[in-house]
């Protein structure tokens, strides 16, 4: 892959980093947003946590040591768990499943940036 192709792929893991920071920062000091978006503090919360660290560990790995195959797989895990998402929680008007969506909607352009670069 050039450079070209792998544009929107490394936004991806950028944006998972810009997005993942703070976000995981706010769950692990327990910021008051958090209960809001998040719901109260439960071992599903710090499940989730652990999910989204797992994430950005990756998404920081995969940005200096870049791998289409494995970028791919992380990307195709996170958009199937952001669209699932709202049909699980039942509702579309959670500030987190609202920016899971856009999230989602990106990650798809570079999968498809990733997928069309298949010989």
């Amino acid at each position: 892959m050039d450079s070209k192709q792998m544009l929107f792929p490394k936004l991806s893991l950028i944006l998972n980093i810009l997005v993942l920071i703070p976000v995981c920062t706010s769950l692990l000091l327990k910021f008051s947003w958090v209960n809001d978006s998040f719901g109260i503090e439960s071992p599903a919360r710090g499940i989730l946590l652990s999910i989204y660290l797992a994430i950005l560990l990756f998404s920081v790995v995969l940005l200096f040591k870049f791998d289409p195959k494995f970028v791919m797989a992380l990307l195709l895990v996170q958009v199937v768990y952001k669209v699932l998402s709202p049909i699980m929680v039942g509702s579309l008007t959670n500030p987190v499943i609202i920016s899971n969506l856009f999230i989602a909607l990106f990650h798809s352009y570079s999968i498809w940036k990733l997928a069309s670069n298949k010989g």
